[in-house]
């Protein structure tokens, strides 16, 4: 698809050009080889003239302001309201998009409100959200955009939210991670051709993204994982993804298993059972992992935190709405004293 010259475009970092003559963009494992006018499979990112620019830079859609709950983000700022947003287009091709028609856009009119850094920052504000959420669409693939409405936001004193399949390379990671406070990083499955042969992409450097996370930042992290009915729901590979989390990341990043829906290119697939749910659930505390929760279902104990040392209830759920925190100052137990982990 052409760039047309009447179209908004930023500059962008990440891309290099190559001996051919060709820029190629370094933002995510693609590594899209561009020709002039050329976009990327993100189709927000393409050529033009001697660089690649980002054609959504401002231009933002699906605005709704949300429970944090909903993102999903149990361990940060529970209770709190966020403002999400997102733009169109992504890096990856999942035939099972719960998004698609964001995310699957090549309709640029889909993006009609226009709205600067600042203007959500204050939009957050003026709507009582102590967060902003880069969501709907992988927000990696509008970097630029993403990383400077979070610096907008963090002199509002408003923190940010990424939630993204990880799919990005080192670089990229560092310069889009670096505003950010928390990240719901989507997990999909733990196996390489699931990535392939249903997202059009490799599972190592979501993986490496992950590592990169729990070991070299303090933002707050927490997977999520969409079961899809005889894809990845098989119990011995989510024994050995919950093994892994638990011996690279730590017992303390909570895992959410959700729901599929049928949509996009996988309407021939059943909604997952909730006994799915739950039984990838009990797989993950069995492994270790303090925190597992249901989602797309309705399940009180799967949406229930619960102290890892003594097993008390601590915040009680009714899908996205909290009924009960018990939490004392600092996310301690009441009970036990344990410390719960998250940003409370």
């Amino acid at each position: 698809m052409q760039i047309d010259a009447d179209t908004p475009m930023v500059p962008t970092r990440h891309w290099h050009r190559l001996a051919d003559g060709r820029l190629q963009c370094d933002v995510c494992p693609r590594e899209c080889k561009l020709q002039e006018g050329q976009r990327g499979l993100c189709f927000v990112r393409g050529r033009y003239g001697d660089q690649v620019v980002l054609t959504s830079y401002g231009r933002a859609s699906g605005f709704a302001v949300d429970p944090i709950e909903k993102k999903p983000l149990y361990h940060f700022l529970p209770g709190s309201r966020v403002l999400s947003f997102g733009t169109a287009g992504c890096n990856l091709s999942c035939r099972f998009c719960q998004n698609w028609d964001m995310s699957r856009s090549r309709e640029m009119d889909r993006m009609q409100a226009r709205a600067s850094p600042e203007e959500l920052a204050q939009m957050a504000r003026q709507r009582g959200c102590r967060s902003v959420a880069y969501t709907y669409n992988d927000p990696v693939i509008f970097l630029e955009y993403a990383t400077d409405t979070a610096r907008a936001c963090h002199e509002a004193g408003i923190r940010s939210v990424a939630v993204t399949a990880g799919y990005i390379n080192p670089g990229a990671r560092e310069d889009f991670f670096a505003p950010m406070d928390a990240a719901n990083v989507d997990l999909k499955a733990f196996d390489e051709a699931f990535y392939w042969k249903l997202c059009g992409g490799h599972l190592e450097p979501v993986l490496e993204t992950l590592r990169y996370l729990r070991r070299q930042t303090g933002i707050w992290l927490e997977l999520t994982t969409l079961l899809i009915p005889g894809q990845n729901d098989d119990p011995a590979q989510l024994d050995a993804m919950t093994r892994w989390v638990v011996e690279t990341l730590g017992p303390d990043v909570p895992m959410h298993f959700t729901a599929f829906h049928p949509d996009w290119r996988m309407t021939d697939r059943m909604p997952t059972p909730p006994e799915t749910l739950r039984r990838a659930r009990r797989i993950a505390r069995d492994n270790g992992v303090h925190h597992a929760y249901t989602g797309n279902v309705r399940d009180p104990e799967g949406s229930t935190t619960w102290c890892p040392a003594c097993g008390a209830p601590l915040i009680r759920r009714d899908g996205y709405r909290i009924l009960e925190m018990r939490l004392a100052p600092g996310g301690h137990c009441p009970d036990c004293g344990s410390v719960c982990a998250g940003v409370f």
